[in-house]
């Protein structure tokens, strides 16, 4: 549910997700609200607690109570990371909105590429590992087999109808507020799969996508398992699937009051 002052318009909001945090959190909060700070701009930062079973609400609580800008949104049980962001995104209130993971493994400061993007015409910007490893002005720390496993997970990804983006998990992923209202209103994944169908949905809207490269880091405590749940997004690929095949994802634009641009069918890389 929106804040009592959703009319009042940010320039930006960020979503966090968090599961059993407690440990790896507030590095993160303290970096964001930092660097959000010193760019003078008006902001939210929103994390939604997944019914953590630590001290994650807690410490998120104390330091939202030094920070106005920073609200808690608590989940009773754990629904998973995608109905957390779903949660969280639909809670916002920023003309563009982030998430992004609670690890702090892309650094905050990555946003001003995804800002670019959208400058140039994007319509939702997303960060990029693939990319990023193939440039040497980037840094990508992941382990080996995290990375081989990706790969071959991507490239299902691909024969599964979601083409032309190298990287679909990053969670690091900028939208304009009317694209996020559309996509999140109408997903329904609520576990990791929830990339893939926030993706298909986008590309089959017409939605112009930026895949932009970022500098990334593993973090240690990473709650991934990458076979379990590659195997588990594999499953949620073919849910996307049947879902389209009901229509659930085909709603026209127009009667959610949301007008298409003139060209819809770009997708920038």
């Amino acid at each position: 549910m929106r804040p009592d002052n959703a009319h009042v318009s940010l320039e930006l909001s960020v979503v966090i997700p968090a599961h059993n945090e407690a440990t790896r959190i507030l590095p993160y909060l303290r970096s964001i609200v930092s660097y959000l700070s010193g760019t003078h701009r008006t902001y939210e930062l929103i994390v939604v607690d997944d019914g953590s079973l630590d001290e994650t609400a807690t410490i998120v609580h104390r330091f939202a109570r030094q920070h106005a800008s920073v609200r808690l949104i608590r989940l009773p049980t754990c629904s998973g990371k995608g109905a957390a962001v779903r949660h969280g995104m639909q809670a916002a209130c920023g003309r563009r909105q982030l998430f992004t993971d609670a690890d702090g493994a892309t650094p905050i400061e990555e946003l001003a590429r995804l800002e670019e993007a959208l400058e140039a015409g994007a319509q939702m910007a997303i960060g990029s590992r693939s990319l990023a490893s193939r440039q040497s002005d980037f840094t990508v720390d992941a382990r080996w087999h995290r990375s081989v496993l990706g790969s071959c997970f991507n490239m299902i990804v691909r024969l599964g109808g979601i083409r032309g983006i190298a990287d679909t998990q990053c969670g690091f992923k900028l939208f304009e507020s009317t694209v996020s209202a559309d996509l999140f209103s109408i997903s329904r994944i609520s576990g990791y799969g929830f990339d893939l169908e926030l993706l298909y949905i986008a590309q089959h809207r017409g939605y112009r996508i930026a895949e932009v490269p970022v500098n990334w880091a593993d973090q240690p405590g990473s709650k991934v398992r990458v076979l379990r749940d590659g195997v588990g997004m594999v499953r949620e690929l073919m849910t996307i699937h049947r879902h389209a095949e009901q229509g659930c994802y085909s709603d026209p634009l127009a009667t959610r009051g949301i007008s298409p641009l003139a060209s819809r069918s770009a997708l920038l890389e």
